[in-house]
């Protein structure tokens, strides 16, 4: 998510979100912290979406809670919101509105017009947004495919025209900026898909993007081909193929798809099962065909499976794991390392180079990347001739203010992550994280006593239980070091009655040096005292 401002009013160019790290413990889904657009003061005219995968649309519905403003994107764009604002009962179709391809609105000081790019799913633009003091062109996710399966390619020639028009900032993406090179073509994959549907004895399961149409038309084609019927695994895919089918993005022969529940039906050689969680997540249908752990489905011996997708980065142990489950039922794997079944909806450093010559900016911003990626694309608008001093490479929540003559870095706002966790949105804290963390590295341990109220002396206790520290039989020892310890801190208070907060410092202290110096390990040491 990123926005252009003029004079307090706000446009804000996708929304979307981010799948949690492995640190991340118990976290479901991150989304961008909207706080600076909901300041005093600041109008949000309006959402425009590019295209329709998660990391551009998935944080909508939270955003949507919180500022009402209307929404714009292309048919198949709009088309994979809907479901998601039902889902979450905020669906007012009047706020959705859809722009074609060429298509210019205006809101309030920004006109912005669509242009069609190439990616891995269709109807995906790019955006040329027109500002008091200039053009500004974000390119949004594109490669440079000339004869992509749907037939729509980058438009490079609308690109060109803008460029000789004049272009003051263009936003380009940057996450294949490390690959030398062109992306190639979703053709590419025609002959590696049909030698393995030639060859595959029994069931072919192939696992993507759930929101990669382009591929999961070819893979429909393919069905047709050879005979095989089609059953879809996993609710995200289900949901965006009978979407895309109905808007007419996804042509399926009549007859060719049966229900889930019927896959015993067909003979495994006639059989193709799409699905989703081609990234390894824990819940994805994929993953628990993999393990044996599906309610319906799966993995048997003899089962050629494709991974037809590039582990996004921190994803790749997840993806592993999956591979190594599936070889281990006796299945053969298709993947990134093994066989080319997948090719990158992003423009690698020759596309890259192609946009800047095309575009001219005055001056540039990398975006969508890792920091490293933004680096090397900045290296690339130097090779085309940008100054040092026209570029910026901006991370979350950094500014750049934009005149027509100059580009200055500006202050930081208030931006960061906020956790979904189960359903509770943004409760979850750094804090909480961390504590998430300790537990899971360290254990607990909790220790429980009794004090007489009028004494100061223990009646009941101390009893310590531990969860994750150490083994019960090696732990008779510590436990009877760390109670004398208990004891022995709560001896020097017996004759000054302290706050029961002391007291609980105290024993936290005593227990966590003990543990320590016997195991080198800090387990979380929560000390629970009841006064009589």
């Amino acid at each position: 998510m990123w926005a252009l401002e003029w004079e307090n009013k706000i446009l804000v160019v996708d929304a979307g979100l981010m799948f949690p790290q492995e640190d991340m413990l118990g976290i479901d889904l991150v989304l961008p912290d909207i706080s600076y657009l909901l300041q005093e003061g600041k109008e949000v005219l309006g959402i425009f979406l590019t295209h329709g995968h998660e990391d551009h649309i998935g944080g909508l519905p939270y955003a949507l809670k919180k500022i009402n403003v209307p929404v714009y994107g292309t048919r198949l764009t709009l088309g994979l919101v809907k479901p998601k604002l039902k889902e979450h009962r905020i669906l007012r179709e009047s706020d959705l509105r859809e722009v074609r391809v060429g298509d210019s609105v205006q809101l309030g000081p920004f006109r912005v017009e669509a242009i069609a790019v190439c990616h891995s799913i269709p109807d995906a633009v790019a955006l040329s947004i027109e500002t008091p003091v200039g053009r500004v062109v974000y390119t949004g996710d594109f490669k440079l495919d000339p004869a992509p399966p749907d037939g729509s390619p980058t438009d490079m020639d609308r690109f060109h025209r803008i460029g000789d028009a004049g272009v003051l900032l263009l936003l380009s993406d940057s996450t294949n900026a490390e690959r030398e090179g062109r992306s190639g073509s979703e053709r590419d994959l025609h002959g590696p898909f049909e030698r393995i549907f030639n060859e595959a004895p029994s069931r072919i399961v192939v696992a993507n993007f759930a929101s990669n149409i382009h591929r999961v038309q070819h893979l429909v084609r393919m069905a047709a081909q050879f005979g095989r019927r089609v059953a879809v695994v996993g609710r995200s895919l289900q949901q965006n193929f009978k979407t895309a089918r109905e808007l007419g993005f996804l042509s399926v022969p009549e007859g060719l798809t049966i229900p889930l529940a019927d896959y015993e039906s067909v003979p495994p050689s006639k059989l193709l099962l799409l699905t989703a969680g081609s990234q390894g997540e824990p819940m994805s249908a994929l993953t628990r065909f993999a393990a044996q752990r599906h309610p319906f489905i799966n993995v048997l011996k003899d089962d050629w499976v494709v991974i037809s997708a590039r582990p996004v980065p921190g994803n790749e142990r997840m993806v592993h794991q999956t591979v190594n489950n599936l070889y281990r039922h006796g299945a053969r794997v298709f993947y990134s390392e093994v066989g080319n079944v997948h090719v990158t909806g992003h423009a690698q450093r020759e596309e890259l180079r192609d946009m800047l010559k095309a575009v001219r900016p005055r001056y540039f911003i990398p975006v969508h990347g890792e920091y490293r990626q933004l680096l090397l694309h900045s290296e690339l608008a130097r090779e085309a001739g940008l100054g040092a001093d026209h570029i910026a490479v901006v991370e979350d929540g950094e500014t750049v203010e934009l005149t027509a003559d100059a580009m200055t870095r500006g202050e930081k706002v208030s931006t960061g992550l906020v956790y979904v966790d189960g359903l509770g949105v943004g409760d979850v804290e750094q804090v909480v994280l961390r504590d998430r963390r300790h537990l899971a590295e360290d254990g607990i341990l909790v220790v429980t006593l009794t004090l007489d109220r009028d004494t100061g002396t223990v009646r009941v206790g101390p009893e310590l239980i531990s969860r994750g520290v150490i083994e019960p039989e090696l732990s008779v020892r510590l436990m009877a070091d760390a109670r004398k310890e208990v004891l022995d801190s709560i001896r020097r208070f017996a004759h000054s009655h302290p706050d029961i907060s002391l007291l609980q410092e105290t024993i936290h202290d005593a227990v966590s040096k003990t543990v320590y110096r016997q195991t080198r390990r800090r387990p979380m040491v929560i000390p629970v005292i009841t006064e009589i």
